[in-house]
């Protein structure tokens, strides 16, 4: 099976490592050529337009950043539609919005081409280590045919519904991590005001009801001080304005969600936004003028 790969980024390089890995044929595209040249050295494939990808592969995956650039790439001049063929299936996996998933959906099978929304979750380390979680959204027998794909570069890999269920889902999750890091930053700022060492704190907590996933991922990270981009407030803002967009169109609440929204905007007006998700935690370390960290280290 020949597979396309178009945007190389912090997730999507890989990704395409990974796909390789498996044995899959690789096609990539991208508009930084050092990201394509990258991956190239790797075993890959270049082609210049989403088009002459479409034109050569069985499946295209696309990880973008944001809805627009899907529905350019997919869509617009020297597009994957413009290429593609009736068989050929589009496997979006960008976090973007679910009626934008759907309008993608329609022009495509105009042309008989078939599509899945596979959003994913786990940032950078586990797309290197091949265990990131995908929610998919479309028709049965596609994911069927996509499943091996899909499982050469995640552990969880779930069907959710129709196209579009992928990116709710997606949506839902980012609603819940961007609400953890929130409440791990309000505790470890309050442990740390309060004079009490954050590192002993987490270790405490870590095993009962308030651990989870996004504690023991994020708070070695704020104790360590490391805020490289895993998956940066920019993007986490980019989902957040999808979330609310949706939940606003469908007549729901999400007033946590809106209050963590406008902490994410504060930290990218104090020049942040690049920094990993997080970097929350500086948001509350302002406001109580103290800063969590690791004093043993």
């Amino acid at each position: 099976m020949k597979i396309g790969f178009i945007g190389l980024g912090i997730m999507g390089k890989p990704m395409c490592r990974n796909l390789l890995k498996a044995g899959y044929e690789l096609v990539v595209c991208d508009v930084f050529q050092a990201a394509v040249d990258e991956i190239v050295a790797a075993g890959a494939k270049a082609a210049a337009t989403p088009k002459e990808i479409a034109e050569q592969v069985d499946i295209v995956i696309t990880m973008l950043p944001n809805s627009p650039q899907v529905k350019q790439v997919v869509l617009g001049v020297n597009g994957v539609i413009e290429g593609g063929r009736p068989g050929m299936i589009l496997m979006d996996m960008s976090s973007i919005a679910p009626l934008v998933s759907r309008e993608v959906a329609d022009k495509l099978a105009e042309k008989g081409i078939d599509m899945l929304d596979a959003p994913v979750s786990g940032g950078e380390p586990k797309a290197i280590d091949g265990t990131m979680s995908v929610m998919v959204g479309g028709k049965q027998e596609i994911f069927d045919k996509c499943f091996p794909v899909l499982k050469s570069m995640a552990g969880a890999v779930v069907l959710t519904g129709d196209i579009g269920a992928g990116n709710v889902t997606k949506l839902a999750n980012q609603v819940i991590v961007a609400l953890n890091i929130a409440a791990m930053s309000e505790a470890l700022v309050l442990a740390a005001k309060a004079g009490v060492e954050p590192e002993l704190v987490y270790q405490a907590i870590r095993g009962g009801l308030a651990g989870s996933t996004v504690l023991d991922a994020k708070a070695p990270l704020v104790l360590d001080r490391k805020f490289d981009p895993g998956f940066r407030i920019n993007l986490h803002i980019k989902d957040l304005n999808n979330v609310l967009e949706t939940s606003h169109e469908l007549g729901v609440s999400l007033p946590l969600t809106a209050a963590v929204m406008e902490m994410m905007q504060a930290l990218k007006t104090d020049g942040m936004g690049d920094a990993d998700h997080c970097s929350l935690v500086k948001y509350y370390e302002k406001m109580a003028k103290v800063e969590v960290s690791n004093k043993k280290k």
